[in-house]
């Protein structure tokens, strides 16, 4: 698959479903163009891999979360052998490996605080995913979900602007911890 036929895919379909088990026939039932599979197990994947491919999917693997399949160029050989469009992964050594086998990649990354999207800048530069997934999207409704059930929260990390102190305080946070130095007098 070339990089644009993926950019294509997006650009009609923006939404992934990201699917276990249970809501994999759901997945192929919806107008989704891309699944990710994030609880693949050896015993099924193919099988879901073909079931994806014939109802018209792309179908990339997480596999860092798969049962079964090694986390090392074999279990990504196996997963380019059984069909799979590409891989998700957090490890970037997993990354470079899936290139060589022609499969597109997805970097995982979790950006929790200003240390970690430098380290996330630094992995881009030595291992070139094809494309990356951040997490979390939302911080804003874990802040409610959280404040909602009496539990006092306080915003962390990544918080920069008086704009998004405002913003969290308003999802219903307690307080911010930020190590911005002209926030601390606002």
């Amino acid at each position: 698959m070339e990089g644009t036929e993926l950019k294509d895919i997006f650009e009609r379909s923006p939404v992934i479903a990201s699917v276990y088990e249970e809501n994999f026939k759901a997945a192929l039932e919806s107008p989704c163009e891309v699944l990710f599979d994030l609880k693949a197990s050896i015993l099924t994947v193919a099988q879901r891999i073909q079931a994806a491919h014939q109802a018209g999917k792309k179908i990339f693997v997480h596999i860092d979360l798969a049962s079964g399949i090694g986390k090392d160029r074999a279990g990504i050989e196996f997963l380019a052998k059984a069909g799979a469009d590409g891989i998700i992964s957090t490890r970037g050594q997993l990354i470079r490996q899936a290139r060589d086998f022609g499969l597109y990649t997805v970097q995982r990354f979790f950006a929790l605080d200003s240390q970690g999207i430098k380290s996330i800048h630094e992995m881009l530069e030595t291992v070139a995913p094809d494309m990356i997934e951040l997490m979390p999207g939302v911080i804003g409704k874990i802040i409610k979900s959280f404040a909602q059930n009496g539990v006092s929260v306080i915003a962390g990390g990544l918080i920069e602007t008086k704009t998004e102190v405002t913003e969290v305080l308003a999802c219903g946070a307690t307080a911010v911890s930020t190590g911005s130095k002209d926030l601390w007098y606002i």
